[in-house]
């Protein structure tokens, strides 16, 4: 991924709070005939220092679901478009329309797994998340046939990163009159992603402060 040196960030919490933001991630992978493999799934993420581990599931049919080895998950973070127009230099500066986003790409390895009692714990903790999300309490119930024998369905895996990249692009290469100016237009759009972005810019500006 191409970061410039004012938007690499290193602290993994920041990976923490993209994950818990929104844990559904792109998992790409190299298909035996030379063309990625794409899927879009919802995941579950364990940190221990700099140790991460990505558990999930495919449906079976998915062909990416026969591919142990390398891989790369991208996590998705906030996004928004910035006009030139919030900024005070502007004209000065000759500033043009950019888009200020965070993303995490995490490079590592992946184990599929077809475990029964594996896949029941991923389903399980998977609906534990989520479901209090959406105010119900759904639960995976491995003791009845009818939930045991929809395991047959799905494979598990497992992704232990090796390379975590983390990108923050937040204007870090602006004077803070752009950045306060970008941020306070972001606040005015009808938009939540713009508002994250806009706080994300603000935490930023604050630290270099500091």
């Amino acid at each position: 991924m191409y970061t410039p040196r004012a938007f690499a960030e290193t602290d993994l919490c920041e990976l923490d709070r993209l994950i818990a933001r929104d844990a559904f991630v792109t998992l790409i992978t190299n298909g035996t005939d030379g063309v990625p493999s794409v899927s879009h799934l919802p995941v579950l993420y364990a940190r221990d220092g700099d140790r991460v581990v990505i558990e999930g599931h495919w449906a079976r049919p998915n062909p990416q679901a026969r591919h142990a080895g390398p891989a790369l998950l991208i996590v998705h973070g906030p996004h928004a478009y910035l006009s030139p127009g919030w900024y005070p230099d502007k004209e000065s500066a000759a500033r043009v329309p950019t888009w200020n986003y965070a993303v995490a790409h995490l490079h590592g390895t992946l184990e599929p797994t077809e475990d029964a009692a594996v896949l029941a714990s991923i389903v399980d903790r998977l609906s534990q998340l989520n479901e209090p999300r959406v105010g119900n309490d759904w639960r995976f119930e491995p003791d009845r046939p009818d939930h045991a024998g929809q395991l047959r369905g799905i494979i598990g895996f497992r992704f232990q990163a090796e390379r975590i990249e983390l990108k923050f692009k937040l204007s870090q290469n602006h004077p803070e009159a752009n950045v306060r100016g970008a941020a306070a237009g972001l606040r005015e759009q009808d938009d939540a992603n713009a508002h994250e972005i806009a706080a994300l810019m603000l935490e930023r500006l604050e630290r270099r402060g500091a």
